[in-house]
């Protein structure tokens, strides 16, 4: 026995039961019952909803920088559309107004799969199903495979959804078929649709073609209150200075620090060996140990000195310089070797010795007596 009072079916997400069968009612987080909320709220469309509504529903369900991608195969070849987020709101109104009333989309046995920011779902058997009004009532069913990428977070919301189609079906009800008119008959052998896709659908793809790489000047249009001859110029311009402009270079690292060499205590350094290493030491300043520019709180170190720090492995190196040409124990040279030099001469004043206090002080007895 069937209850007629009940009132119109609701829909349920195709790989789910109905509540009551022995399963519970899925979870909100799943990407299969994303596409049943999507369904529903399809399903709540109606001829007074204007571009507010349209684009409520992208927003709710697409990211902020989604893309939608179309692939059917035509009279002339294969053909792939695809659209960003500005022009997704447009697509899916124009498959009502080619003449649907109604649309929503079957999956069977898709597949989850789980990324590291994102959530894949993957289904080879998906069905597109639309119910036109115009001409006459015709349900069409467009087959493909369908590939959603949702966003790992509370909203779910898609980033990608690409849909190949491969073929599609036009049924017509028995009622009509039972018309004997042979004009309707002809009218009822003729397609609706192009490979599922309605005539208004598919001029809208074409038209994106140009639309979509006009984003640009007409967010700038948009923004600025531009001319779109001073918005072309700008973005003319803008690009040519992103290709002639050299790459960006990497950050520079902090150049490490250098570690004074270790040298043995028995070894001796000649004078100008020690210049040599005074005058390097005073080129390094503690400056170059650390950089403060990244650093907002400065803090105490150990003592510094010469441009670096002390640790437990650095030493201070002690170097003695010993001078061969003096003995600080026997004095000066003898005194022959400094008669015998070169610079006392006949009249030089050096060769003059002065006399002794012993014959200083005979030299004065004499002239007082």
């Amino acid at each position: 026995m069937l209850d007629r009072d009940v009132g119109p079916t609701p829909m349920y997400p195709p790989s789910y039961m109905e509540p009551g069968m022995g399963r519970p009612t899925p979870y909100g987080n799943q990407t299969d019952y994303r596409i049943y909320e999507l369904n529903k709220r399809l399903q709540n469309w109606t001829e007074d909803c204007d571009n507010l509504w349209w684009d409520a529903f992208t927003t709710e369900f697409f990211e902020d920088d989604a893309m939608l991608t179309i692939t059917f195969c035509l009279e002339d070849g294969p053909k792939r559309y695809t659209i960003g987020r500005t022009l997704i709101p447009r697509y899916f109104r124009s498959i009502f107004e080619g003449g649907a009333t109604e649309l929503f989309y079957v999956l069977k046995h898709p597949k989850e799969s789980f990324h590291s920011n994102f959530v894949s779902l993957d289904c080879d058997q998906c069905t597109m199903v639309t119910q036109n009004g115009k001409p006459m009532f015709t349900q069409v069913c467009v087959e493909g495979r369908l590939y959603l990428e949702f966003m790992f977070d509370d909203m779910m919301r898609i980033k990608t959804w690409h849909f190949s189609i491969r073929q599609h079906r036009e049924v017509l009800p028995r009622s009509i078929l039972a018309m004997h008119d042979p004009q309707m008959l002809d009218q009822l052998a003729k397609n609706i649709t192009r490979c599922g896709l309605s005539n208004s659908t598919l001029n809208y793809l074409r038209l994106c073609v140009i639309l979509e790489p006009m984003q640009e000047l007409m967010s700038r249009h948009k923004t600025y209150s531009l001319s779109p001859r001073d918005c072309l110029k700008t973005c003319l311009f803008q690009k040519w200075q992103r290709m002639v402009a050299p790459p960006a270079e990497p950050a520079r690292q902090a150049p490490n620090k250098r570690r004074k060499r270790k040298v043995s205590g028995g070894s001796t350094v000649s004078s100008g060996g020690g210049s040599n290493n005074n005058s390097n030491s005073k080129k390094k300043s503690p400056a170059n140990s650390f950089s403060l520019s990244s650093q907002d709180v400065m803090m105490v170190g150990e003592p510094t000195l010469m441009g670096g720090e002390f640790g437990d492995e650095d030493e201070r190196l002690i170097t003695r310089l010993e001078n061969t040409q003096y003995d600080g124990a026997n004095g000066l040279e003898d005194e022959d070797s400094f008669n015998s030099s070169p610079a006392l001469g006949a009249h030089s004043p050096w060769n003059n010795k002065a006399p002794s206090s012993q014959e200083s002080k005979n030299d004065n007895s004499q002239s007082s007596q």
